[in-house]
């Protein structure tokens, strides 16, 4: 099966740069993985103002995403601490 096209929005490329070396790459790695797999993956939707948003986890960093089945086009739109992310308001 094909790959997905991964964006990244400029808010998510600013977390990512942020991050250390080793946190980094796990991030990457999994977007890169979710890119491969997304028909094989289960999106997990969240609730309340990120109801909008799915997610996925790597350790104890959530990437918030959203995706276009038609498009076949995943948007990366932050990246955060589990017990952070969700206190700041949604990205638009």
């Amino acid at each position: 099966m094909s790959s997905w096209t991964v964006e990244l929005t400029g808010e998510a490329t600013e977390d990512i740069a942020a991050l250390d070396a080793a946190t980094r790459r796990r991030v990457l790695a999994k977007i890169a993985w979710f890119a491969e797999h997304v028909d094989d993956v289960t999106p997990v939707p969240l609730e309340g103002e990120w109801r909008e948003f799915c997610k996925l986890r790597v350790g104890d960093w959530r990437i918030a995403y959203t995706f276009s089945q038609s498009k076949r086009t995943v948007t990366v739109h932050t990246v955060g601490r589990r017990d952070k992310i969700y206190k700041q308001r949604p990205p638009h």
